[in-house]
């Protein structure tokens, strides 16, 4: 029997990243109705995630997954953060006002982190897991693909930025894959005792 989990975004691209991490784990994943607006007032990645799932399994009675991933640049000390969705109206903007903001700073060190939460239908968080990729930002953009700071984040052992990796790589390697990694042995479990 497939379970419903609602997905606390309004973004279709990070419900099809879900999906194909979720693929053969009994649960059918869809996005939270768009009235619902949940406010990020967590200072962690950890906090925003519960917060999300939390909210929205009380209003919509479901299960609910959400995660919280952003940023970490080391010479920003760890600007953008939990703040990386909110550093500019754009994509585009954003990775400008992180390149303009490193501008030649030698150390370009930097990563991507995710929590992911899933919380029951009572709001109860009954899951969370955490994944952290490490890489460097570059001094221009590389890459088509992806979304968000994609075209800056570097992976020096694949000498490929997110925006220049197949999705299926980036998945095998990203923060978000990470953790999802780490979340689904715990998922089948939950599953088992539904």
């Amino acid at each position: 029997m497939t379970k419903l989990l609602v997905v606390a975004t309004g973004n279709p691209g990070k419900l099809r990243e879900m999906q194909a991490y979720l693929a053969n784990s009994g649960w059918e994943l869809t996005l939270k109705p768009d009235e619902l607006e949940i406010e990020e007032t967590g200072d962690t990645f950890a906090a925003n995630a519960c917060l999300k799932a939390s909210q929205i399994a009380q209003a919509t009675g479901n299960w609910a997954i959400a995660d919280d991933s952003g940023l970490q640049v080391d010479a920003l000390n760890g600007a953008p953060g939990v703040y990386s969705a909110r550093y500019g109206k754009t994509d585009s903007e954003r990775i400008a006002r992180v390149l303009n903001e490193l501008g030649p700073e030698v150390n370009r060190q930097a990563q991507f982190v995710c929590v992911v939460a899933i919380a029951s239908p009572d709001g109860k968080i009954v899951l969370q897991t955490e994944g952290i990729c490490r890489g460097t930002i570059l001094h221009a953009p590389r890459g088509n693909g992806g979304f968000g700071y994609d075209p800056i984040f570097y992976i020096p052992e694949k000498q490929l930025t997110f925006a220049e990796m197949t999705p299926q790589l980036k998945r095998s390697l990203s923060h978000r894959g990470k953790a999802f990694t780490a979340l689904i042995p715990q998922l089948e479990v939950l599953s088992f005792e539904l």
